[in-house]
């Protein structure tokens, strides 16, 4: 915005409007002073200040009659905002179906459910030809401990499964907790061994009550 020195011995200011574009961005309106010798003071952050009466003081609640609220404190007779208590909780819509019970729940990561998380930290068969070998042998292990899985945090946790991408050049001897149909085949044709390891079952009250009753 462009400022035009203004010289006026009547006026003690002169109001500047801004734009349409500039109040879309609620943009308020600047005030140039006017100086006792007719020089107006250009326009600049330090003296731009908000429109009178656009800036309340916020009302302190609860300071008594000389305060000016009433009996009341401002909050009213009746109602249930007028009552003591905590107040309502965030969500909460007067009793009818609040918003987040009326959107649709999302399956998966994103609904906050297990249902996209992985069962199995995988591997390809072509990543096992570095082990290819008379003696060759893989588990998890060993995978970890050479830096070819870097995991953490769930996927730690996680058994191991060999699926059937690339090609095997030798035979090896694989640990692993599943094996895809063709991940198998190729192995096998390789002259290798896939071994399935027993994974530790989930923990579940109804086994476990079924257990304890089996052994009475």
């Amino acid at each position: 915005m462009n400022v035009v020195a203004i010289k006026a011995s009547s006026f003690t200011g002169v109001k500047v409007q801004a734009r349409p574009q500039q109040q879309q961005r609620a943009a308020r309106l600047a005030v140039v002073q006017c100086s006792a010798e007719g020089d107006a003071e250009r326009l600049r952050l330090n003296n731009l200040s908000p429109q009178e009466g656009a800036r309340r003081k916020k009302t302190r609640k609860g300071r008594g009659y000389g305060a000016g609220q009433g009996g009341t404190a401002g909050y009213g007779m009746r109602g249930q905002k007028s009552r003591s208590g905590s107040g309502i909780r965030p969500g909460f819509e007067g009793g009818q179906t609040p918003l987040y019970r009326k959107l649709p729940k999302l399956r998966g990561i994103a609904g906050g459910m297990g249902h996209g998380l992985p069962d199995y930290v995988t591997i390809n068969v072509r990543d096992l030809n570095k082990y290819a070998g008379e003696s060759g042998e893989v588990s998890l292990e060993q995978l970890k401990e050479q830096g070819i899985l870097n995991l953490s945090g769930r996927d730690d946790r996680l058994p191991l499964k060999v699926l059937g991408t690339g090609e095997l050049t030798g035979p090896v001897t694989v640990h692993a907790a599943a094996f895809s149909e063709s991940a198998k085949q190729k192995i096998e044709a390789a002259g290798g061994v896939a071994n399935v390891v027993a994974v530790k079952e989930k923990w579940t009250r109804k086994a476990h009550e079924a257990a304890v009753a089996a052994s009475k």
